[in-house]
């Protein structure tokens, strides 16, 4: 199994809502077994946190290439991308058992 988790900072915090909203519908692609799109609760002065989180569990590395060549997340960084100022993406494989 493949975890894709990416974490998004607004520009404005104003446009968090829009970001997730934007964000949200990712969910409606069918290659992941889950994901997730959540706003951090966690805030701490010392450091910039970001303000949303996609988290995905997908089968392996084709069902996530399929669900990024799909058309929802094209429409997805149309809505996101001038509102965000930081994206980190990681991937990676969890082991098996």
């Amino acid at each position: 199994m493949l975890r894709h988790i990416v974490l998004f900072s607004a520009k404005d915090p104003a446009d968090i809502p829009a970001i997730r909203d934007g964000l949200s519908i990712l969910r409606d692609i069918p290659h992941a077994r889950l994901l997730e799109v959540a706003v951090n609760e966690r805030h701490d002065a010392l450091s910039d946190e970001p303000d949303v989180v996609v988290y995905g569990e997908f089968d392996d590395a084709e069902a996530l290439a399929a669900y990024k060549a799909h058309p929802l997340y094209l429409e997805s960084i149309r809505r996101v991308r001038p509102l965000r100022d930081m994206r980190l993406a990681v991937d990676y494989t969890v082991p098996a058992g």
